[in-house]
C-alpha cells in the first residue's frame, strides 16, 4: 500500500490545511523588524533602550494573543486594526509620539 500522495492530493493523513504557530523566536523577530520599519517611516529619534522597552511591550501583546494572529495571519488590515486597538495607545505613551502619526507609519511599514 503506497501513501505516498499523489500531486494534488494531500497524504491520507492530513485532515485539511493547519498552520503551525511560529516558534518564540520568530515572533520575537518579526515584531523587532515591524518597530524597527515604523520607525524608519517615522523619521524622528527614539532612544534605544525606549525602543527595547516598545519591543518588549509589542512581542508581550503578540504572545498573549498569538491564537487570533495566527489565525488572522493573511489579512493585515485586521492585524492593524488589532494594532492601532491594543498596542498602539501605550506605545505611543512611551515613545511620546501622536497616535495618528504612528499608526501612519505602521500601516505604511506593515502594509495594512
Amino acid at each position: 500500500m503506497n501513501h505516498s500522495a499523489r500531486p494534488g492530493q494531500t497524504a491520507p493523513y492530513a485532515k485539511g490545511p493547519k498552520t503551525k504557530l511560529p516558534s518564540a523566536r520568530k515572533i520575537r523577530r518579526a515584531c523587532n523588524k515591524e518597530l524597527y520599519r515604523t520607525i524608519k517611516r517615522l523619521k524622528v529619534y527614539i532612544a534605544p533602550d525606549l525602543v527595547t522597552q516598545g519591543e518588549n511591550l509589542y512581542y508581550r501583546k503578540v504572545i498573549g494573543n498569538l491564537i487570533w494572529v495566527n489565525e488572522n495571519h493573511n489579512n493585515r488590515k485586521v492585524q492593524c486594526d488589532w494594532w492601532d486597538k491594543d498596542v498602539l495607545p501605550e506605545l505611543a505613551a512611551l515613545w511620546d509620539i501622536p497616535e495618528a502619526k504612528l499608526s501612519a507609519a505602521f500601516r505604511d511599514s506593515y502594509g495594512g
